[in-house]
């Protein structure tokens, strides 16, 4: 069964770059998007080259030319940007899955939880985006410092929160393409406190002097 296509909304960012390399190389046809056709070119051109044989070539285009043309949609803005980039590409997202990957830090407290008006970014890009796009919210307390490096030996946890069934599943399977590990953390409304975990880690790292700290879940039973 063919692969879905994956469009990186703001994949020119860390970690929407890494995401997008790391499923290219699980082979994934992948689709960056950017305000800037050429700039999202210039970095699919650039992830092409650290991509290992075997892989799928990413390409790039405007971001609602790949929301357009992603049969998965993957948001990965600040969430300062989110209902914009959500207003430009709205009308390209309806009956897909759409990976919202924001974490709302409020300067300059961003190591305290801080929670949106909607509740959450993911819920305010439910409540945006309207019940006929499945928003599942994950990859918030990964580091992007990590994405990129392939040889990078994963040990933290990917925690996916949606109210979708089957978008959920999606997301799992593409959870693991990446060399993650993925932990079903229940219904969207749980997102807030996932978001709020990314605050919590930012303060771990700060105060440690060290970076790429993640949580893992034990207890579960792994292969």
């Amino acid at each position: 069964m063919p692969k879905p296509t994956i469009a990186v909304i703001g994949g020119t960012g860390a970690e929407g770059s890494g995401l997008a390399l790391r499923w290219a190389v699980a082979g994934y046809p992948v689709v960056i998007g950017s305000r800037s056709a050429e700039k999202a070119t210039a970095t699919a051109n650039e992830l092409n080259v650290a991509l290992p044989a075997g892989g799928t070539p990413l390409y790039g285009a405007t971001n609602a030319e790949a929301a357009a043309a992603g049969e998965v949609v993957v948001l990965s803005v600040p969430y300062d940007a989110q209902a914009d980039m959500i207003a430009q590409i709205a009308d390209h997202c309806e009956g897909k899955t759409f990976i919202n990957v924001s974490a709302p830090l409020k300067p300059p407290k961003v190591s305290v939880a801080w929670h949106p008006p909607g509740g959450s970014a993911a819920l305010e890009a439910q409540a945006q985006l309207g019940e006929k796009v499945n928003v599942i919210a994950a990859f918030q307390n990964i580091s992007a410092n990590h994405l990129k490096d392939l040889s990078w030996q994963a040990d933290c946890d990917v925690l996916v929160t949606g109210d979708h069934k089957a978008a959920k599943q999606t997301v799992m399977e593409l959870v693991q393409a990446t060399g993650l590990f993925g932990v079903d953390a229940g219904a969207l409304s749980n997102s807030s406190v996932v978001e709020g975990l990314t605050a919590v880690l930012v303060g771990i790292n700060i105060r440690h002097k060290i970076k790429g700290t993640g949580f893992r879940i034990t207890g579960i039973a792994r292969e």
